[in-house]
């Protein structure tokens, strides 16, 4: 902020030197009535305005600097990642808009209006049945396809390799493009022929994989990841290297220990303040994982109770931002890719706003969230009539 003060003093200085005369060898001139030195009056008239501007700019960092200049929201960057580096060399932007949810005839507007307001990100699947809508707002923003990035999902009917490429065409025509920039396996269950599961292809994805990298070698998907594999509270038999470690992170690795030609650039799964997976983030950063967090504001109707978390409206307060705001921006400072989701105007431009939480904000938030119990979060294992947890 001083240096701000700094560069704003020394550009209205500028502003008034440059108003005077000079002589051709380029020294001031000076009116015969003006004396040499500064006149008293003149020396507590620049005290008197250095003395006020030092006050606003301690104001200012009280408070925080307004989201809105203009009239229009500007996004800060400021110390935040804008994107994520995959293996790949692709960079992936660290903000999307999510689109699970999103209904018929305002999914479309919602692409547009974040488009707009600068998003780059665009996340949704299969089984969202938007695409189509998703694609002819695509077409309609006037944004380059290259300047976008747009991930879809397998669902769990195409685990079978001989059915992921129609499925993945089918994608791709509805999105109106020739290649998605990500393709995930959407869960971590096959199902076939009308069976609850398809239990060889759920306990061992290689083969579903293996389809996958070939679709990168195709050129229709250049990244591939997986989502909802997530860890859960039991260790199993064979996964003893520490109470954290479990089920699905195990099938994960299971997964790695084959010879694939393309590792997961990606983790896709729910993370908020009542899912906040920090065993889950931290082996994630030690294999070079990247997560996505689903549902970032709050699962399960927790939104509302998010927003009222003691700790995240005083970090509000203080800084000059929105809860959803914070939380958002706390998401990204943590390492992950956030997928807020909306489909409303106003609420899709104040989620792309973002800046970073000074450290003991940060860490007062990131306390707060990893020392509760888990909130129990989307599970659809009942509606799939598993007989098993699909999260365990």
């Amino acid at each position: 902020m001083m240096k701000a003060a700094s560069a704003f003093a020394s550009a209205n200085s500028q502003h008034r030197y440059e108003a005077l005369p000079t002589d051709v060898d380029g020294q001031q001139k000076t009116s015969s009535s003006c004396s040499s030195r500064r006149s008293p009056l003149r020396i507590i008239a620049v005290f008197a305005l250095m003395t006020l501007l030092f006050s606003g700019v301690r104001h200012v960092s009280r408070t925080g600097l307004p989201r809105c200049v203009g009239g229009r929201m500007h996004r800060n960057l400021s110390s935040l990642p804008s994107h994520y580096t995959l293996p790949s060399g692709d960079k992936i932007p660290s903000i999307a808009l999510g689109v699970w949810q999103a209904g018929r005839n305002e999914v479309g507007n919602a692409v547009k209006t974040a488009l707009k307001a600068g998003y780059r990100h665009i996340d949704g699947a299969w089984i969202y049945r938007n695409e189509v809508e998703v694609g002819k707002a695509l077409k309609d923003s006037g944004v380059p396809r290259e300047d976008i990035w747009i991930t879809s999902k397998l669902w769990n009917f195409f685990h079978a390799p001989e059915d992921i490429e129609p499925a993945l065409d089918d994608s791709l025509t509805k999105l109106g493009t020739d290649y998605l920039d990500m393709y995930l396996i959407h869960w971590p269950l096959a199902r076939k022929d009308g069976q609850p599961y398809d239990k060889a292809l759920t306990e061992n994805p290689y083969p579903t994989w293996q389809k996958l990298e070939e679709m990168v070698e195709k050129g229709k998907v250049r990244n591939i990841g997986v989502s909802n594999f997530n860890i859960r509270r039991q260790a199993k038999p064979f996964c003893k290297k520490k109470r954290f470690i479990h089920w699905n992170l195990c099938r994960l690795e299971n997964l790695t220990a084959n010879p694939l030609k393309i590792r997961p650039a990606v983790n896709q799964v729910e993370i908020n303040y009542w899912v906040p997976q920090p065993e889950l983030l931290q082996w994630a950063k030690e294999h070079d994982l990247l997560l996505q967090a689903y549902s970032p504001l709050g699962g399960n109707g927790k939104v509302g109770d998010t927003l009222a978390v003691p700790e995240i409206k005083e970090i509000a307060k203080e800084l000059g931002m929105t809860p959803a705001q914070v939380v958002i921006s706390w998401h990204i400072q943590r390492g992950t890719v956030v997928l807020p989701k909306s489909v409303t105007p106003s609420r899709v431009v104040e989620n792309f706003q973002v800046q970073a939480l000074p450290p003991p904000l940060f860490e007062k938030l990131e306390k707060a969230a990893i020392s509760h119990e888990p909130y129990p979060r989307f599970n659809p294992s009942k509606n799939w009539g598993l007989d098993f947890d699909i999260f365990e």
